[in-house]
């Protein structure tokens, strides 16, 4: 009877271990999570395939966060909101960023979403461009001033061309319709994981030039942002929150087709087959680390600098902060 008592208290200790493991390997019993928010740069698409996986997936749970998703009536909306803290994170652009800081919005990145450019110079290939030089004489659409501008001039100053030799068009964000129209001859500020796959679809052939490879140093197409009071109150919860985006997007990387279904799940009437197509061609760009590179701070800040798109130059390391080290 007694050996019999001794052998049930066992397996009972045994099945309550087994169950206490359990619920701490599943993120139970940390209390309540801690609620933040996330604002998007633009609309979904799959350039936020892993902030879907972080939610979805478990990750920001594991972390201990319940993290909103916010999408913005207007990309310039993020820097703005999340400098006056009215939402904790959100995504933005390096060169917003630097903008942003130099006009002391009190904003920095925390960590990298895409990492190198997706602008790009597009145009149709039955246009006969094969080199910017070709550009001379051409109309060339853009939809903002003045990063798009700059970044075009840019270009065109290394392919040895000068400000008379192509006439500048502000066409909204109508950029494969004026395309399309021969309204002008090629775009400033198309994606080549969008635009180019977009006109694929129509069975259009498109080439581009992308910005760095022509004039332009790289830089972070997406990053995180915070606000400096963010890092000073919240800053386990910004490690956290940047622990949790590196898991899902190394999930992503490792299982793209889980990654996109669960995307889909979240995001049921985006149009499917771009999607697919745009995220096949940003997994090649999604961020390797979350340490970011002083030197491509400091790249783009001095050319956004000597081109006018800053006046006053901030310091390189306020414009950033590698949160995991």
């Amino acid at each position: 009877m007694e050996k019999t008592f001794r052998s049930t208290v066992r397996a009972f200790f045994a099945i309550a271990f087994f169950l206490l493991i359990f619920w701490i390997s599943e993120g139970f019993g940390q209390g309540t999570p801690v609620k933040v928010t996330l604002m998007l740069d633009w609309f979904p698409n799959a350039d936020h395939v892993p902030i879907y996986v972080a939610r979805d997936k478990g990750f920001f749970r594991k972390e201990d966060l319940d993290v909103e998703i916010l999408v913005p009536a207007n990309p310039n909306d993020p820097p703005k909101l999340v400098a006056v803290g009215k939402v904790d994170f959100g995504i933005s652009y390096q060169p917003s960023v630097t903008v942003a800081r130099s006009r002391e919005l009190p904003i920095k990145a925390i960590g990298v979403l895409v990492e190198h450019p997706l602008s790009t110079i597009t145009f149709l290939k039955e246009s006969g461009i094969r080199t910017p030089a070709d550009l001379r004489g051409k109309r060339v659409g853009y939809s903002t001033a003045p990063t798009e501008v700059i970044l075009f001039e840019a270009v065109a100053q290394a392919a040895g061309l000068s400000k008379e030799d192509y006439e500048l068009i502000n066409i909204g964000f109508n950029l494969t319709p004026s395309l399309l129209t021969g309204k002008v001859d090629a775009v400033v500020g198309a994606y080549w994981n969008y635009e180019i796959n977009e006109l694929a679809l129509e069975g259009i052939d498109a080439g581009y030039f992308a910005v760095e490879k022509h004039g332009v140093p790289d830089y972070y197409e997406l990053v995180f942002i915070a606000n400096d009071g963010t890092l000073k109150t919240k800053r386990e919860v910004a490690v956290r929150f940047i622990k949790a985006i590196d898991g899902a997007i190394q999930f992503t990387k490792r299982h793209p087709e889980e990654a996109l279904k669960i995307y889909f799940q979240a995001n049921p009437n985006v149009r499917k087959e771009l999607d697919t197509r745009a995220f096949r061609d940003t997994l090649t760009v999604f961020a390797a680390t979350q340490v970011q590179s002083l030197g491509k701070w400091k790249g783009f800040l001095d050319f956004a600098f000597e081109r006018g798109l800053i006046q006053m130059m901030p310091s390189p390391e306020t414009l950033f902060e590698n949160v995991l080290r």
